[in-house]
């Protein structure tokens, strides 16, 4: 069990449920009445709280749950400083804090963009995309990337010029990635070395790259991301905010994931 934020609004819904249905048992027993004007304070504050902390909470559970983006290893696609919606059901419905699946729906398409649990420290959430699924031959070398022996194609589109925190990713190479017809941009730094090696994906099981080639910490590293750390597939930006560069990007707000 992980003490996150869902777990705090859990004992909160919990608490404050508790408090306020006690009260209201308390008065049908005794046949009072209620009496807003005589309630004890900490029964007001748990009547006002109850339905915010619960309508937050199943939100963020079965719906849709807000992360910002701390780092530039999904460029150009995700910003530092973009504010993303994450599907929370998409992969199957969850029971809160404890994570367990109860509902299954669908599973991790090659190129989702997903927010998961880090496997080497379940505490933290990453940002990745998907490019292995269950059973596949994942290979990376000379910054090419082949699934199943098969070159994933590739087009360059010229140099990157970044800005504000992604600065220092002017320069790099832009190309446009296609994943069994899911294009995507990626960026490169040629002249830099880079992990390589074959990847083997076991079942249950999905790997994942940033889009930052060069600049992620992703499964080239610590290996696959089992099934049951999957958050939910990112899908919206619903705020960009570079306190380095010009503040809000509004030209980012609204845009759809691919």
């Amino acid at each position: 069990m992980d003490f996150d934020f869902s777990f705090f609004l859990l004992v909160a819904t919990v608490v404050t449920g508790i408090i306020w249905g006690g009260y209201l048992l308390m008065l049908k027993s005794t046949g009072a009445t209620f009496d807003e004007e005589n309630e004890p304070l900490i029964v007001e504050y748990a009547r006002s709280f109850f339905p915010i902390v619960l309508i937050v909470l199943l939100l963020r559970s079965f719906l849709a749950e807000p992360f910002r983006i701390p780092s530039g290893s999904m460029m150009p696609t995700l910003l530092v400083g973009d504010f993303i919606l994450v599907n929370k059901f998409t992969y199957g419905i969850r029971l809160p804090v404890i994570n367990k699946k109860i509902i299954e729906l669908n599973e991790p398409k090659r190129g989702d963009i997903v927010v998961f649990r880090y496997p080497k420290d379940p505490s933290v959430d990453y940002i990745k995309r998907v490019i292995g699924l269950p059973g596949d031959k994942v290979s990376y070398y000379d910054k090419k990337l082949y699934i199943n022996d098969a070159p994933v194609n590739q087009v360059s589109i010229g140099r990157y010029e970044g800005f504000g925190q992604g600065q220092d990713m002017t320069g790099a190479e832009h190309l446009l990635e296609d994943l069994t017809g899911i294009e995507h941009s990626i960026l490169i730094r040629n002249g830099t070395p880079s992990a390589e090696g074959v990847y083997v994906v076991p079942a249950g099981n999905y790997f994942v790259m940033g889009d930052n080639r060069d600049n992620s910490n992703d499964s080239r590293y610590w290996g696959t991301v089992p099934e049951g750390n999957l958050v939910g597939k990112a899908f919206f930006i619903w705020m960009s905010w570079d306190w380095q560069h010009k503040g809000i990007g509004f030209d980012r707000i609204g845009t759809v994931l691919q």
